[in-house]
């Protein structure tokens, strides 16, 4: 059964687009556009982080396999 949850990362998206919207429009007070911002920030390294992670993941595969084609994960890597 497929999991309904969001990652990590599409959270973290989402929220990131979310705040993105709302600093767009410009009517936010100073303060709460410094969190929103400092917020952004804190969620973009997030995803970056994830997205190394998995294009790591990635190489690691391509490299196990020399042919390029996938191979079974070990849950336990």
């Amino acid at each position: 059964m497929a999991d309904k949850r969001k990652t990590g990362f599409e959270k973290s998206l989402s929220e990131l687009e979310s705040l993105v919207e709302q600093l767009e429009k410009g009517d936010l007070p100073l303060e709460k556009t410094l969190e929103h911002f400092e917020r952004g920030i804190a969620l973009t390294r997030n995803c970056q982080q994830a997205l190394q992670e998995a294009e790591q993941k990635v190489e690691i595969l391509l490299q196990k396999t020399g042919d390029g084609k996938p191979e079974a994960l070990d849950p336990q890597d």
